[in-house]
């Protein structure tokens, strides 16, 4: 990493025309450490206890050259809480508010230190694992069996589509014969797609099942996580789309309501995977009452008894699998991930699917985290799954000879 930097220096000095970016940063540097000098000069700590000691120490003037430093070094995020140190007369508050702020700027320049490093930091993780996988590989040539069993599955998805695909992967179904591109040459699937198909049955997986892809076992427990994120925000999306539907847009136009049902809903939901039957009585009975206290509060009409027992009727059918509303959040989820990958998160946030608008927040933080997951993935392994694609789809060398990146 350290040659690595001074490489690109000497290639950013060597440009046409001259890129000073990091020679500026390095300029930057030598000036602190030219006041690092300054300040160890100005606060000579033996100097110091000899004036304290004889009663000669000027707190004052000792506060007004450590806040004029502070407000020379700091981030102008920190100026306003600096100044309102300077007015501060009581010495203990004024150390205890100095000692905070020193730990903020702390803070804020390993932040810069890290997003400064980030590129080369992101270069170098690629390069290394790319290393140590082909050392790997050199030893044991099966070690991309299970990948190869992965991607064909996914290529067979795309091309005979059927229910089947969108249940849960195990290593039988994996194991399946190449698709039969002889009937489907017209409408074959680039590498790319078939990849990030193969990315979005990795939120499918049979826990029990081993035959996890090899270049993906590191990532193995994260993408459990995220399973798991989706499968709760399915419900949460869930309930809150019925709740909707009977309490009218009104009462929902209110983010305090939505948030505290939304809190309320996530809390109950918790333990939906072992007891969904009991957790949806639960989370109905509250629903109900929450939105019958908020119609209240608005001043609006309480739902009839009829409306009310249909509501909990419906949300406590949210525990079955086959449930329609369950499934198509499921769905839209899902189509919302594929397009981050497909699109990029930006054009993908901008253009935000129906239906699930009142998990924006949370939706967007797990298709930030997929989409990064699987980028830095796609980085390290292309040139592997370029390799594979090519004879699973061996018609499509063609079109595109390469698994692009994001």
């Amino acid at each position: 990493m350290y040659n690595a930097f001074w490489d690109h220096l000497k290639e950013q000095l060597l440009s046409t025309p001259p890129d000073f970016t990091c020679a500026l940063e390095l300029l930057k540097e030598v000036k602190e450490n030219r006041l690092r000098n300054e300040i160890e000069e100005a606060l000579d700590m033996d100097l110091l206890k000899q004036e304290a000691e004889h009663g000669a120490l000027d707190v004052p003037h000792l506060s007004n050259y450590i806040l004029n430093l502070m407000t020379l070094l700091c981030a102008p995020v920190r100026d306003e809480t600096v100044q309102k140190l300077e007015s501060m007369t009581d010495p203990v508050q004024l150390l205890k508010g100095i000692l905070n702020v020193l730990g903020l700027m702390k803070m804020d320049m390993v932040n810069y230190t890290i997003q400064s490093l980030r590129p080369y930091l992101q270069e170098h993780s690629v390069q290394y694992e790319q290393a140590k996988f082909q050392e790997l590989l050199d030893k044991q040539s099966s070690l991309l069996d299970c990948t190869t069993k992965w991607l064909t599955k996914a290529a067979t998805d795309l091309t005979t589509p059927s229910p089947s695909s969108l249940g849960s992967l195990s290593s039988s179904s994996l194991g399946c014969s190449p698709p039969n591109w002889a009937a489907n040459s017209s409408e074959l699937p680039s590498p790319t797609m078939v990849l990030y198909h193969g990315y979005l049955n990795l939120l499918l997986w049979d826990p029990d099942d081993d035959e996890f892809p090899e270049t993906l076992l590191m990532d193995r427990i994260r993408l459990q996580e995220m399973e798991s994120q989706l499968h709760q925000l399915t419900i949460l999306a869930s309930v809150l789309l019925v709740a909707r539907s009977f309490s009218g847009n009104v009462l929902f136009s209110s983010p305090e309501f939505v948030d505290k049902l939304k809190c309320i809903t996530k809390a109950l939901i918790e333990e939906f995977n072992s007891r969904p039957q009991e957790t949806m009585v639960s989370v109905s009975e509250q629903v109900s009452w929450e939105i019958h206290q908020g119609l209240k509060d608005m001043g609006l009409t309480a739902l009839s008894s009829e409306n009310t027992a249909s509501l909990i009727g419906q949300l406590q059918n949210i525990a079955k699998k086959e449930n329609c509303v369950r499934n198509i959040i499921d769905q839209r989820i899902r189509l919302f991930l594929k397009c981050c990958l497909v699109r990029g998160m930006q054009e993908s946030l901008r253009d935000f699917p129906g239906g699930l608008s009142l998990i924006k927040g949370e939706l967007a933080e797990l298709g930030w985290n997929f989409f990064n997951l699987m980028h830095h993935n796609q980085q390290v392994f292309s040139p592997y799954y370029a390799e594979i694609l090519k004879n699973v789809i061996p018609q499509a060398q063609a079109q595109e000879t390469e698994v692009e990146s994001v």
